[in-house]
């Protein structure tokens, strides 16, 4: 299945990229599952994406959590938190 990444904000400098078409593997069926192949990638990919990091995640543009499904041509986000004052 073909889905669009995006990134934002930190995690787009971090990544030297605002987003990708992705091909992903049948076994990875959700944004959670994901999330551990793009960390598995290494370096800046496991920097930016791995567990422990302050990150919010949409799938067509609406917020979601790891367990949310993937369907073909999803677009998934991932940003940091946004903190105001």
């Amino acid at each position: 299945m073909r889905i669009n990444l995006k990134f934002f904000a930190s995690v787009r400098e971090k990544l030297g990229t605002s987003g990708e078409s992705l091909d992903v593997p049948a076994d990875v069926p959700t944004v959670g599952a994901l999330r551990t192949l793009l960390v598995a990638r290494g370096g800046a990919w496991a920097e930016a994406l791995g567990e422990g990091r302050a990150l919010r995640m949409a799938c067509n543009q609406q917020m979601c959590d790891a367990s949310a499904p993937l369907a073909e041509n999803a677009e998934v986000a991932f940003f940091p938190p946004v903190t105001g004052g």
